[in-house]
């Protein structure tokens, strides 16, 4: 549970404690307190370590899954919070919004937000393409549950060639799709667009999408998009942005 959550450990440990002093049931006992401390004690504690949580009902800028923010895996530093929010309010204009993926834990920094490598000190976060129905519409809903694993092109040149070289987790977000529930086209022009903004504001470090995706969507001029390298997974599901 600390694994996935960070703190859901230490909320178990202190149900416990308050379950054996006050006789209270843990069943009953463990989603209040979890809720409490993600709705009420978790936010304001945050902030002493530079995280805040991002929105969770907004309409602009909104987490894929409840799950994000209900496993505190919705943090991130004041400065990536502003450009997020930022970004999504000028994207609103081109009826764009924004949905968010895995971004960080709430506490320290280097603690790692498994299955990412980097995503541990609260500027990085996961973005969602931008898709539209097979009728051409544009929506804002994705094709898996959680955001990730579909890919705009199954086989490429780096997903062949980093499993040649042995990097058998590069093809791993398929499996974290749990599961497709909407049969939908990939938007590059909107998912473009989304791009662009992100790496015209001054607050943004770099972006990893797939090298292949970057000569497609005409960005091979912008310095500030990067290829990610073997070590990491695929970027041809989601956007990964990093502020400095």
């Amino acid at each position: 549970m600390t694994i996935l959550t960070q703190v859901g450990g230490f909320i178990w440990l202190l149900t416990v404690v308050v379950s054996k002093r006050f006789r209270l049931r843990k069943r009953y006992l463990f989603p209040a307190m979890y809720l409490i401390c993600n709705l009420i004690v978790v936010p304001p504690i945050a902030s002493y370590f530079g995280r805040t949580a991002l929105p969770v009902l907004s309409d602009n800028l909104k987490p894929r899954q409840w799950v994000y923010p209900l496993m505190f895996r919705n943090y991130v530093s004041p400065k990536l919070k502003t450009m997020l929010e930022d970004t999504a309010e000028t994207l609103s204009e081109q009826h764009i919004a924004l949905t968010y993926l895995d971004a960080n834990f709430p506490f320290w920094n280097g603690f790692p937000l498994l299955p990412h490598l980097s995503h541990n000190d609260g500027n990085k976060i996961d973005l969602s393409f931008q898709y539209r129905t097979t009728d051409g519409q544009w929506t804002d809903k994705k094709p898996t549950i959680s955001g990730y694993g579909n890919y705009v092109t199954e086989e490429g040149y780096w997903s062949e060639r980093c499993k040649e070289l042995g990097y058998w987790q590069y093809n791993f977000p398929k499996y974290l799709s749990f599961g497709t529930i909407h049969k939908l086209n990939f938007d590059a022009d909107k998912t473009r667009a989304v791009i662009l903004q992100l790496v015209n504001n001054s607050a943004t470090e770099k972006v990893f999408i797939e090298p292949y995706l970057k000569t497609e969507l005409g960005l091979t001029n912008y310095s500030k998009i990067k290829f990610h390298g073997c070590h990491a997974v695929r970027h041809d599901d989601h956007i990964h942005v990093h502020t400095k």
